[in-house]
């Protein structure tokens, strides 16, 4: 088959989901084109059948705004046109599925469209009432609709008047990258002791991740254990935390990282993984975790819930309580054995649920029943 892929090419959850999902099929025969505003961060160097075209936004003086969107839609239907692309993936339901529809109707509907929603695009601008409108129509003219879990799959029904099912599609890692690694150099780089427990929080430190909920469990268990904090990420919330943790005197014990291209190297170094997020549709970070077996803390909400076991792979807690989060979180760090099985019980889930091999097979079928 021949697929356009159109995503955000930064940092976000869509973005690494869409750029995954194009690299696999790719190594599955198909010829993939992704059309954005940049190259996406995750294709790296060179791939066989995978191409990428990049989008030139008008800087016309008497656009107040870039027209993105026009843009956008005028690329999507050169490279439909020129490679005779048969489905279109639109990751993300505003700009790109709105721009997918416009290059659609330009090709006289004679390619199959798909939108995904994948969370902030139905949970935060569909409710927007400057973009609810355009958001369903978009979602409604194209030929079908997949969610990344069940519970946004639930919850874009419950806001958005649809004429279609949604089809629920998991997001997904390689496994077989995704695996546990023992560093003693970078053991030694972050000063980590022997017996000293390492809990890691990956993010864009906006308020609906919870970073306060982070530093407060964390600073419930230094009290308790020996123990540092790996901080992977950037973003409003940041300075908040610089703050908190200079208030606390726990400087010595937490490392803030910054934006990392690949986290699987930090991601072993640790013993577990905070994610207390008010909001996760389905929350990718935790999968990584999960496969380089780090049991997950988290918040009961949105796709954790189908995500982490609860009791197996993880502890889940009602959103904010931090006490019964820290209690969970010393409960498994105190007790090496359990925490070991925790660790291996989340590599199995992650291999078993939410492999690539398995979910990009289910992108592949979804598909071909369109075609």
């Amino acid at each position: 088959m021949k697929i356009g892929i159109c995503c955000y090419p930064s940092y976000g959850g869509s973005g690494v989901v869409a750029t995954e999902l194009g690299i696999h099929l790719a190594k599955l025969g198909h010829e993939v084109h992704f059309i954005s505003y940049d190259k996406p961060f995750r294709l790296g160097g060179y791939h066989n059948n995978i191409y990428f075209h990049d989008v030139d936004v008008s800087s016309y003086p008497v656009f107040k705004h870039p027209p993105y969107i026009m843009s956008l839609a005028n690329k999507i239907y050169e490279v439909c046109k020129y490679y005779d692309i048969e489905v279109l993936h639109a990751h993300y339901a505003v700009p790109h599925s709105t721009a997918v529809q416009l290059a659609s109707q330009m090709l006289g509907g004679k390619v199959k469209t798909v939108t995904t929603f994948h969370g902030t695009d139905v949970t935060i601008m569909a409710e927007d009432p400057t973009l609810k409108d355009i958001t369903e129509f978009s979602a409604n003219s194209c030929d079908a609709i997949t969610a990344v879990s069940e519970d946004l799959r639930e919850y874009a029904n419950s806001i958005l008047n649809l004429n279609k099912p949604i089809n629920r599609i998991y997001n997904f890692i390689d496994v077989k990258e995704y695996v546990r690694k023992d560093d003693k150099k970078l053991r030694e780089f972050f000063n980590i002791k022997d017996g000293e427990k390492v809990i890691v929080h990956t993010s864009n430190f906006r308020p609906v991740k919870r970073i306060k909920d982070i530093i407060n469990i964390f600073h419930g268990i230094s009290k308790e254990i020996d123990a540092k904090l790996l901080l992977i990420g950037d973003g409003p919330d940041q300075k908040m935390a610089h703050k908190m943790v200079t208030d606390y005197g726990i400087k010595d014990k937490v490392i803030f990282l910054g934006k990392q291209n690949s986290v699987i190297d930090i991601l072993s170094l640790g013993d577990l993984f905070l994610l207390p997020s008010e909001k996760e549709s389905f929350g990718l970070a935790a999968l990584e975790a999960m496969a380089c077996e780090l049991p997950v803390i988290a918040s009961r909400v949105g796709g954790l819930k189908e995500l982490v076991e609860d009791g197996v792979t993880g502890f889940l807690s009602d959103l904010g309580d931090v006490d019964k989060m820290t209690f969970d979180a010393l409960h498994l760090l105190k007790c090496d054995e359990k925490l070991k099985t925790f660790g291996k019980n989340a590599r199995e889930r992650a291999m078993k649920n939410f492999n690539s091999d398995v979910i990009v097979r289910q992108y592949e079928e979804f598909y071909r029943s369109l075609l």
